[in-house]
């Protein structure tokens, strides 16, 4: 099943999301769940997609990287670097708008993987980005709400 990606002014993308209970994450519907995200972000052409793009309140975010999916679950992100870099970000909620926002280089990342196991590891460059822009998702922010500069479309109004 692919889901229906909610764009903005939609208001539930400014709403923040509940943690998911690590005892829900193996059951067979967030399973059915985690597996139509995943297909949802590939077949709709995104690298990253958090569940409130697709009306889930819930802290999930999924990411293309290197051929794989990343599932990651309640992520928190335990350590930023000193060091950001600014680069060109789009938003499947926001089409045809791209904007230069500056995120840190580096982080290190706490979650849990889509079998319930808890991982940590570092993520740098445009993995971390990915990342932050994911997370901010879970906490009602939109990539135009941190935006330096429009690069291409309209600045939409913002909250």
């Amino acid at each position: 099943m692919i889901y229906k990606i909610l764009t903005h002014p939609n208001k539930e993308l400014r709403k923040k999301s509940q943690k998911v209970l690590v005892a829900e994450i193996c059951t067979p519907e967030k399973q059915k769940f985690l597996i139509n995200m995943s297909k949802t972000m590939i077949t709709k052409d995104g690298i990253g997609l958090a569940a409130p793009q697709i009306g889930v309140l819930k802290r999930i975010i999924t990411i293309a990287y290197k051929d794989k999916v990343l599932v990651l679950i309640n992520p928190i992100l335990t350590k930023k670097s000193w060091l950001k870099e600014v680069e060109e970000e789009g938003c499947l909620s926001v089409p045809g708008v791209y904007g230069l926002v500056k995120r840190h280089h580096k982080l290190f990342v706490t979650a849990y993987n889509e079998q319930g196991k808890k991982v940590e590891f570092e993520a740098k460059g445009l993995l971390a980005r990915i990342i932050q822009h994911e997370v901010d998702h879970l906490d009602g922010v939109l990539f135009i709400d941190k935006v330096i500069k429009i690069t291409q479309g309209v600045m939409p109004e913002t909250q």
